[in-house]
């Protein structure tokens, strides 16, 4: 019943949401805008329309970056489709030679674009690819099961399809599916197996430093997880009948960390709008807009994460398994490893992600690195000015020492 009444809520205030964006529109016009009454009437009807999560991938809309200081146009290309998630190639056409990357975005209540200004960063020097995971509401019961072994899988056929010599750059929940598939490759001496591994803000070992997120889920039972945190999508929707972890569970989640913060917010949108600031109005609904596009996660990928990467901590303890074989990160030597933390990151601590240092024993010590970021916090080690001035370069640096 969670879903239908989250449904129902939804469907029952789509009509006030409709007449605040329209009122808004009608109190947009600039006649109208010099009385200080119409413009509050009017940022709160913004706020209002806002104020929605929508369950549809947002564009990506990258068009274009410099590349050796000339623009490159960029394309959305499809580069496989499989029933859970797609390859995405954000191609430069013209521009060749650049090491192929292919980004791991978490699957953890959001799509791919959250990772657009990661992409865009990597685009200037790289050819891009990254993980486009669809809504599991929106995957019909047919397609099957979706778990951390099928999540591998899938990590697995697109470097087969990107082809070898790639590189890899998981960033947060991913990290452990990323290093572990990594390692089965890597002992089956498979032909795409990458040359690098980037982990970046990623629970590898979350018995070290735990975090509030950490706390919370080794509070509860298995049983608990998957008797409140589970619903069944709704018959409308293309996966009816499909158990799922909605993504309007883990955005109450997320802004409930940040309650305080995310309200302000808002109160400052209201009043840069009363007040005229329409830019920095702008990049608040952008974040929003962002934030608000949720995706839902099939159950047995939810449940299977909760117990494996933060209750069971499979892989550090030598106990994670794919379709019933051990996971053993020590089989990797000839693929480079950088790991990266944020000073700050009060979902992913320090010590979570370096962990895979000292699991990934057989790489020679030239061949690892790892880096700490001061001043940032979880998305500031993808995104942001530290990112892109101090972390970047970084990256791009042991990426292009191990093509």
């Amino acid at each position: 019943m969670l879903y239908q009444a989250y449904q129902t809520q939804s469907d029952l205030l789509a009509p006030l949401r409709a007449m605040a964006e329209l009122t808004g529109v009608a109190l947009a016009y600039p006649q109208l805008q010099e009385s200080q009454t119409l413009r509050a009437i009017s940022a709160w009807c913004d706020v209002i329309a806002q104020a929605q999560l929508t369950h549809v991938r947002p564009p990506f809309g990258i068009e274009s970056v410099m590349v050796e200081g000339r623009p490159a146009a960029i394309v959305e290309d499809m580069a496989q489709t499989l029933p859970f998630g797609s390859l995405l190639h954000l191609s430069k056409p013209g521009v060749t030679g650049q090491p192929r990357v292919l980004i791991v975005a978490p699957m953890s209540g959001h799509f791919a674009t959250l990772l657009r200004e990661t992409a865009r960063t990597m685009l200037a020097d790289h050819d891009v690819y990254i993980t486009d995971w669809h809504n599991a509401r929106d995957v019909p019961q047919a397609a099957g099961r979706f778990g951390m072994d099928e999540y591998m899988d899938h990590l697995i056929a697109f470097l087969e399809t990107i082809g070898p010599g790639a590189h890899v750059v998981a960033i947060c929940q991913p990290c452990v599916a990323a290093l572990a598939a990594v390692a089965v490759m890597a002992e089956d001496d498979h032909a795409a197996m990458p040359r690098s591994l980037t982990l970046m803000a990623g629970p590898v070992d979350c018995r070290i430093n735990p975090t509030a997120v950490n706390v919370l889920a080794t509070s509860k039972p298995m049983s608990w997880f998957e008797n409140n945190l589970i619903a069944t999508v709704p018959w409308r929707y293309p996966g009816s009948g499909r158990r799922v972890y909605p993504g309007f569970l883990q955005l109450t989640a997320f802004m409930q960390m940040n309650r305080d913060r995310h309200v302000q917010s808002f109160i400052g949108l209201y009043n840069d709008l009363v007040n005229g600031e329409h830019e920095r109005a702008e990049v608040t609904r952008a974040f929003y807009g962002e934030y608000f596009a949720v995706l839902d996660l099939t159950a047995e990928f939810y449940l299977e994460t909760i117990r494996d990467v933060f209750q069971d901590y499979a892989l550090p303890r030598g106990e994670l398994m794919w379709h019933g074989r051990k996971v053993d990160p020590s089989a990797i030597r000839r693929t480079a490893l950088l790991t990266v933390e944020g000073e700050r990151d009060d979902i992913c601590a320090i010590g979570q992600t370096m962990a895979a240092q000292e699991l990934c024993s057989s790489i020679r010590p030239y061949m690892k690195s790892h880096h700490i970021q001061t001043g940032v916090g979880h998305y500031g080690v993808f995104s942001g000015k530290r990112w892109n001035q101090q972390i970047y370069p970084i990256v791009r640096e042991s990426i292009q020492m191990s093509s």
